[in-house]
């Protein structure tokens, strides 16, 4: 590159200069310099360590494998759920729109009709005025007050022709007008005539009417939700008080850089930006309050979010059109139909932007916890809802509290208490010692199941569906579990169970829910909140409490439950699924409504057959030694005996065990061989007088089948 500048001594001489050779000279002079310097140890060394031109953008490859793909098709346009919504809504709008002055109508053409007259005389005059070049006096006047002879002979000109030819315009209109009104007065029929003179009466009535009370009212109130637009977001932002945003916005800077267009999102609005360099999402959700002030919008619509997988600073800024407490939500899709996969995800609850968001209650445990009154209770027994519309699950529910809140899941539970009372304590206790007996059970069934049937060592649903392997899910749920843990006998124990069922149980298809008021290190061990893989947090008061639910440094990550009001009830942080925390609002299923959704999976599994325990009146029995029931059949039923009625079959193992199966009848013995997949037959025999006789029985065949697939020996065939 050369340049031609001006010589000092004379001005008209011009010499050309080469750039490029004299910033390759300067360079090499100040390399010289430093190096000389330095052998002098007079001055420092100086080293460029960035290329000159400032830093260098990516090339082609960078942008291609490290660039941020946007989604097609946005969030909202594939959303089903959302375009019903807005359809409805429409809908919706315009009838209630329609009805509201289809009522008022006739008001509408009474006072129409009254104001016709001073309607007329306004049309009257205004066309007058228009003849008479009206619009043009006040300029004519100004001529002539400033006595500007010029301007004003040239005005009164342009008035003489505008007042000829409008005046032309006038007389024409006026005969064609009444030309037509007398031929339609005496060729038209009367119908017509009605018409036309009904709607010139309502246009005259409308010109008539009075600019400050117009005949007309909007049949609905406008929103008080306007568009989110930059200059609100930036405004929002400088009234935090941030330091950093504050002295970027009075340099001239915006102290906020949008990396993305200001977009709707679901039933509100969403902002995409880098805060400045040294302020997180955190400092921002801090302020939330003040910046739902400087939004204007009410604290419920304010929802501040950090970008998973980006810098500190990246900021989603979503502001709904609604109090998130206060919005209408979609009816929950379980609430009048439908079963459950528990080993597949179901909805339980929608976030700020009402999509619903899924949960997987298998091969996870998981921990709630709130301060009293927030909603814990009810989120509880709506995931135990959930759990009980898979018909296969056995649930094991505990209430604590002893208020009755988990009483309609009794009548499909397996082990169900309600209260802390001493009995309360040791039936809960046995029932935990035989869950976790039953986790060891189930580790050795899948521990000697052939590779191709398990191949991930774990239960899945196509395992869980087959009743000889007793491999079905299990829940339990446990409201106020601190109880547990704080017992000054039987604490230590409880939590010994409980660790373990937390550990190994989700990959036996064990989960253990777990809800308390009280999230801290003794109500809440660290052995189970640490393992605890799905976790729903609503208010709580502190960071402690916060970083117990949610995990440790969670309140540091800006995932604070503490900013949750008193009124967002139901609303809590879901850390589950794979994903990070999300804001979401349960769905709202209130004890006559969950009475109704127990009553629809009591009758799925009485069809199936898979009541059991509590549900079908049954009690466990105090503490007893282990035992094998199909294997204790096969023994007490010889090879020689292809079939046995359930009377001898329970007769005889009374003998081999009286402290398990004494007592037993023949019902019982139905009711225990169900979940290995074993059913009771009509079989024909004799009874012990010579006669013959047909009752419930079982084939010795079917007990070494199902004991062949439950341990899965080669003897299944």
């Amino acid at each position: 590159m050369k340049h031609e500048v001006n010589s000092e001594s004379d001005p008209d001489h011009h010499e050309v200069v080469d750039l490029d050779k004299a910033r390759l000279e300067h360079n090499l002079r100040a390399e010289e310099a430093s190096s000389s310097s330095a052998e002098s140890g007079t001055a420092e060394a100086v080293i460029n360590v960035d290329r000159r031109g400032g830093p260098p953008s990516p090339g082609l490859l960078d942008r291609v494998r490290g660039a941020k793909r946007r989604p097609v098709v946005p969030a909202w346009a594939k959303s089903q759920q959302e375009f019903k919504a807005a359809g409805k809504g429409l809908a919706a709008y315009a009838w209630h729109v329609a009805a509201y002055h289809a009522v008022r109508t006739p008001w509408y053409a009474s006072r129409l009709a009254l104001q016709a007259p001073q309607g007329a005389a306004r049309f009257v005059g205004g066309a007058l005025q228009w003849v008479a070049d009206a619009e043009g006096e006040p300029l004519r006047q100004s001529a002539a007050t400033n006595e500007d002879i010029g301007d004003y002979l040239k005005l009164s000109r342009q008035r003489d022709r505008r007042v000829r030819w409008r005046t032309v315009v006038m007389v024409g209109v006026s005969i064609v007008g009444t030309a037509t009104a007398l031929s339609m007065y005496v060729l038209a029929p009367a119908w017509l005539l009605a018409l036309c003179g009904s709607v010139a009466t309502m246009a005259m009535g409308w010109l008539g009417q009075p600019a400050d009370a117009p005949v007309i009212r909007r049949a609905v109130e406008i929103p008080r939700a306007h568009k989110l637009t930059s200059d609100i977001v930036l405004r929002a932002l400088g009234a935090l008080g941030i330091a950093a945003i504050n002295q970027a916005q009075s340099k001239g800077g915006s102290g906020f850089s949008f990396t993305a267009p200001i977009t709707r999102d679901g039933a509100g609005w969403r902002a995409e930006g880098d805060l400045p360099y040294g302020v997180t999402v955190t400092d921002v959700i801090d302020k939330r309050d003040r910046l739902a002030s400087g939004l204007r919008r009410p604290l419920g619509c304010v929802w501040p979010e950090a970008v998973p997988d980006e810098h500190t600073g990246r900021l989603v800024l979503w502001v709904g059109d609604e109090d998130m407490s206060k919005a209408k939500k979609p009816t929950w899709p379980l609430l009048k139909g439908g079963t459950v996969d528990l080993f597949k995800a179901a909805p339980y609850g929608t976030d700020q932007r009402g999509r619903w968001v899924d949960v997987t209650l298998m091969y996870v445990s998981g921990i709630i916890g709130a301060i009293p009154r927030m909603g814990k209770t009810f989120l509880l027994r709506q995931l135990l809802l959930i759990a009980s519309l898979d018909p296969r699950a056995e649930l094991h529910v505990y209430d604590l509290k002893g208020t009755g809140d988990l009483g309609p899941l009794e009548r499909v539970a397996h082990s169900y208490r309600a209260g802390d009372d001493d009995e309360d304590i040791l039936y809960a206790l046995r029932d935990l010692r035989a869950l976790r007996d039953e986790l060891r059970r189930r580790a050795k069934v899948i521990r000697d199941l052939p590779r191709d049937i398990c191949p991930e060592s774990k239960v899945t649903s196509d395992l869980a569906s087959k009743k000889s392997l007793g491999l079905h899910p299990i829940v339990a749920g446990a409201d106020e579990c601190q109880v547990w843990f704080e017992h000054p006998e039987h604490g230590k124990e409880f939590e010994e169970i409980c660790t373990d069922l937390v550990k190994r149980g989700p990959a036996l298809g064990i989960t253990l829910l777990l809800a308390t008021q009280r999230p801290d290190a003794k109500s809440l061990p660290t052995g189970i909140s640490a393992n605890a893989s799905s976790r729903w947090c609503l208010k709580v008061m502190g960071q402690l409490e916060n970083d117990m639910v949610l995990g440790t440094s969670a309140y540091k990550r800006g995932v604070r439950a503490t900013m949750f009001a008193w009124g967002d009830k139901g609303i809590h942080y879901f850390v589950g699924e794979g994903a990070d925390a999300r804001i979401v609002a349960a769905a709202y299923v209130d004890a006559p409504t969950a009475d109704v959704i127990s009553l629809r999976a009591y009758k799925l599994r009485k069809e199936a057959g898979l009541l059991s325990g509590h549900a079908l009146g049954e009690e466990p029995a105090a503490d007893t030694p282990s035992f094998d029931l199909l294997r204790d059949i096969a023994a007490v039923v010889s090879a020689k005996e292809s079939k046995a009625w359930n009377e001898t079959v329970a007769a005889r193992l009374a003998e081999l065990r009286p402290d398990v199966y004494g007592g037993w009848a023949a019902e019982q013995l139905t009711s225990a061989l169900k979940p290995y997949g074993v059913r009771t037959v009509q079989l024909w025999g004799t009874t012990e007088d010579g006669k013959g006789a047909n009752r419930r029985g079982i084939k010795r065949a079917d007990i070494v089948k199902a004991i062949a697939e439950r341990d899965g020996t080669a003897e299944a065939a």
